[in-house]
């Protein structure tokens, strides 16, 4: 029996959210062998991407062009700031190099478009990095797919991120300058809050939007047509300063009569003790579900715990390693993976949608 061949990784940038690469690289079909980004980039983002090459022993070079061909590569990871997650993306596909990207897809719509036909015009495979297969979702997969709830006509996510983003809201003191994003972002990075690296601020429907509507994608299969969303900055000083929201809830219409609606937010650390609620409501013809996407979890407490320790700890996900392995049965046969461009595009959509919604009041299409 021949064995699976494996495959070389490019990491396009490692200056967001490097547990991309990793994730990937945990699977042992992938090996990763150069990190690359273009030579202009800030000495910050050098520095960050050097450290990831000498963690993982492998090179960096500055020069994306000359990495994804003098390294005979497959697949690029890309992972740099938001902004420059499609620019990087097109140009893996147009090398004929299959691509997992980091979320949000794009932050314009033409961006979204010409990756979607770059990418199907090279035919190689594209993942967003999402967390569709932790266990508690798969497990609400199979109880839908079994018919346990007959047919599903409603679906609602909580999705609140107990994570800081700096100060709380009100803590600004009046003619002191505002919170500047990008430089907030980058200084975030160390405790791994900088969810919204880039210079365009991106409060949390266009940062961890794919996340819920990912799931809902999943396990009921339908576009959103329309939607109704409102939002705020309630938590965070960063995103009142920046005009971005922290805190929305999104109503969608879906495929089939099929009614959906999102709650999100980055609630802060002391709003939960081990890193939000997260749950699915699933309404069906014949009974309902309701999943807490942190199980199976243990809780964890001793004397002298540190007060911003999560008590609750999710055990036995292998989502990371499942996220890898359906991209290698992608690339080795003719199905898409869990989350390809086209489902990407129609995710991105919806969340430009809603955020359409939030500044006009209006019910508003998806495009």
């Amino acid at each position: 029996m021949t064995a699976a061949r494996k495959f070389r990784c490019a990491v396009l940038s490692a200056v967001k959210h490097d547990y991309v690469a990793r994730g990937v690289a945990s699977h042992p079909r992938f090996e990763l062998v150069v990190v690359a980004d273009d030579p202009n980039v800030p000495a910050w983002a050098h520095e960050r991407n050097q450290q990831f090459a000498d963690a993982h022993r492998i090179p960096y070079m500055r020069d994306v062009t000359r990495a994804l061909s003098d390294f005979d590569v497959d697949i690029a990871i890309v992972s740099p700031e938001a902004e420059r997650h499609c620019g990087l993306s097109i140009r893996a596909a147009r090398a004929g190099k299959h691509v997992v990207q980091d979320k949000p897809l794009a932050t314009r719509r033409e961006d979204a478009d010409a990756l979607v036909d770059e990418v199907e015009r090279a035919g190689v495979r594209f993942l967003m990095w999402n967390r569709n297969f932790l266990p508690a979702v798969l497990h609400a997969r199979d109880q839908i797919a079994a018919g346990v709830i007959g047919k599903p006509y409603a679906i609602h996510a909580d999705f609140y991120f107990a994570k800081d983003a700096g100060p709380p809201r009100g803590t600004g003191q009046p003619g002191y300058p505002p919170i500047n994003w990008e430089a907030h972002q980058i200084a975030a990075h160390i405790d791994g809050a900088d969810g919204g690296l880039g210079r365009e601020p991106m409060g949390e429907l266009a940062v961890e939007g794919i996340y819920p509507l990912g799931y809902i994608r999943l396990l009921t299969g339908a576009d959103v047509k329309k939607v109704f969303a409102r939002s705020t900055a309630f938590f965070h000083q960063a995103h009142a300063d920046n005009g971005v929201e922290d805190l929305a809830s999104v109503t969608l219409e879906m495929d089939g009569g099929l009614l959906g609606s999102i709650a999100i937010g980055r609630i802060g650390l002391a709003s939960h003790s081990s890193g939000g609620e997260i749950k699915l409501h699933v309404l069906g013809t014949a009974g309902g579900l309701v999943i807490s996407e942190a199980r199976p979890e243990v809780g964890i407490y001793y004397k002298g715990q540190p007060p911003k320790e999560a008590r609750q700890r999710r055990v036995a996900g292998e989502n990371d390693l499942l996220l890898a392995d359906d991209f290698a049965r992608a690339i080795d046969g003719t199905r898409d993976t869990v989350l390809g461009v086209r489902a990407s595009r129609a995710i991105f959509a919806t969340v430009t949608a809603a955020l359409e919604s939030c500044r006009t009041g209006d019910v508003v299409k998806v495009r």
